[in-house]
């Protein structure tokens, strides 16, 4: 998140979304670019990633460690740190006031239309869209352009951009995912575009910030950042 592609690189803490946001996100296991959306207004703010790590946990998921961390929504799981090692007598903490930042408005694109959807990328930045996972879990480069999968959708990714193959004339998406780098084209990957596949044109969502933290505060100034 930046303003008009200046400053700092701003990450959200997904985490705290899964700590605290399973009525109205969702979870490992499923959620909604929106309903991210309304729990940052209902919350008040969402922290930056350094609060509050990924771990790739929710209330309900079993897999490898998860089932022995806690990601109920207490303040230790929404903010926190440790100020040093436990066998140095260390201990960690919540913390009160911290980086965040703020979701001022959000709403849909129209279903399908892409010259709304690049209007929007162009004046305010990527957008959040729904996307059929399964058959890009395999996907290692390229313009992805398979037409007979499913529209039905059960992940978000963002459109960052678009662009056009000088060889084959295919406009197509820049999407990025949450997969990792050592994911499709270093995280991200490109679709064609126009014919809504995977479902990516279908449910696009935008949001634009309200406020972030830029520098911090001394305690002093009523305890805020």
């Amino acid at each position: 998140m930046r303003e008009n592609g200046m400053g700092d690189d701003i990450n959200l803490s997904i985490q705290f979304i899964l700590n605290c946001g399973a009525d109205i996100a969702g979870s490992c296991h499923g959620g909604y670019h929106t309903g991210v959306y309304e729990l940052i207004q209902k919350f008040g703010s969402i922290p930056y990633d350094s609060c509050q790590t990924y771990i790739a946990c929710s209330a309900e998921s079993t897999e490898g460690f998860c089932q022995h961390v806690d990601t109920t929504c207490k303040k230790e799981n929404i903010c926190r740190t440790c100020d040093t090692f436990g066998g140095m007598g260390g201990k960690c903490t919540h913390i009160d006031y911290y980086p965040n930042a703020t979701v001022a408005e959000y709403g849909m694109v129209e279903s399908g239309n892409v010259v709304a959807i690049m209007s929007e990328i162009f004046s305010r930045g990527p957008v959040a869209a729904t996307i059929n996972a399964e058959p890009i879990v395999g996907y290692t480069g390229g313009i992805y352009s398979e037409t007979g999968e499913s529209k039905s959708t059960n992940h978000i990714v963002s459109i960052v951009g678009w662009g056009k193959d000088e060889e084959s004339g295919k406009k197509h998406w820049i999407v990025r995912n949450s997969w990792g780098q050592y994911w499709g084209e270093m995280g991200y990957m490109r679709v064609e575009m126009g014919s809504n596949l995977l479902g990516l044109e279908g449910e696009v969502a935008w949001a634009t910030p309200e406020s972030w933290t830029e520098k911090n505060f001394p305690c002093s100034e009523n305890g805020k950042n």
